[in-house]
């Protein structure tokens, strides 16, 4: 979802009502991209300030749309923004904020999921990601994140916003419906918790679900695996998640690889903790 601010917003940073320049530049939300703007300045700024402190730090965006989320991470100051966006109509109204700020905002007009987010991050300056996400690649795009080869990661912290369904998902503990591939990669490298929830009367048009912003912290020490094996055994035992993992990890080892990692084969993927996962993984 792209994020835009409106009413209070005129008055705090000088710049015009979100509701205007949506109008004035013809940007009605289009569906196909996962647009909903947000137009409710208290909530834009609640994101910013839940993304900890932004001063001297490079703030990357994804989706901002008209900048309503963006003129929040400046006004709580991000000392440099560098804004994903591939909605070109979106580019003027970004244009306008920039002049703003000079020197602050960096628009990258492009497609997220063919970006180098370390390279455009740049070195020598902390970074934060901070981003309502559009639904159609939010979940793709963190995953990238939480599996990028190098760790730590480029970034100090990423503050994005999913569906609520999504962000159960991603802190889900084992044991849990919720609990899959998603919650074992967050829990695997990061400390994720849900900040607070945005009910769909907050957005224009309004999505058929309540939103969720979630907080994810980087361990800076996670078990030693390999992201790509461990990606493979998340994938193949939550593929069939209802069978036993004798049968889901069959292509893997099965029984012998069970064995090898000391784990019980009539268990199932959901019961196993993030450390167990893990061990599969190693012993490959």
């Amino acid at each position: 979802m792209a994020v835009a601010a409106e009413g209070r917003a005129t008055s705090i940073d000088g710049l015009p009502p979100l509701r205007d320049v949506i109008e004035r530049h013809g940007l009605q939300a289009k569906k196909s991209l996962g647009q909903n703007f947000l137009l409710d300045l208290n909530l834009t700024g609640k994101i910013a300030r839940a993304a900890g402190d932004l001063s001297q730090t490079t703030v990357i965006e994804v989706g901002p749309g008209p900048g309503g989320l963006t003129r929040a991470l400046l006004m709580n100051g991000a000392q440099r923004v560098v804004a994903v966006e591939r909605d070109e109509r979106c580019l003027a109204a970004l244009a306008e904020v920039s002049d703003h700020y000079p020197g602050r905002l960096e628009v990258v007009a492009g497609d997220a999921l063919q970006t180098d987010f370390a390279a455009i991050a740049g070195a020598g300056q902390p970074v934060r990601i901070v981003a309502n996400l559009p639904y159609n690649i939010g979940t793709e795009l963190l995953v990238r994140w939480l599996t990028t080869p190098q760790w730590p990661p480029f970034y100090l912290s990423m503050t994005l916003m999913f569906q609520r369904e999504v962000a159960e998902r991603i802190v889900a503990k084992p044991g849990t419906d919720s609990y899959g591939r998603l919650g074992v990669l967050a829990g695997w490298r990061t400390d994720a918790r849900i900040a607070f929830d945005v009910p769909p009367q907050a957005f224009t048009p309004p999505p058929k679900v309540t939103s969720s912003v979630v907080h994810l912290t980087p361990r800076q020490s996670p078990l030693p695996a390999n992201v790509k094996t461990l990606g493979r055994v998340t994938e193949a035992a939550f593929g069939q998640r209802r069978k036993m993992l004798r049968q889901s990890l069959k292509s893997l080892g099965g029984e012998s690889l069970l064995a090898a990692a000391g784990i019980d084969p009539t268990r199932r993927a959901e019961t196993l903790s993030v450390e167990e996962f893990v061990r599969l993984a190693n012993a490959i």
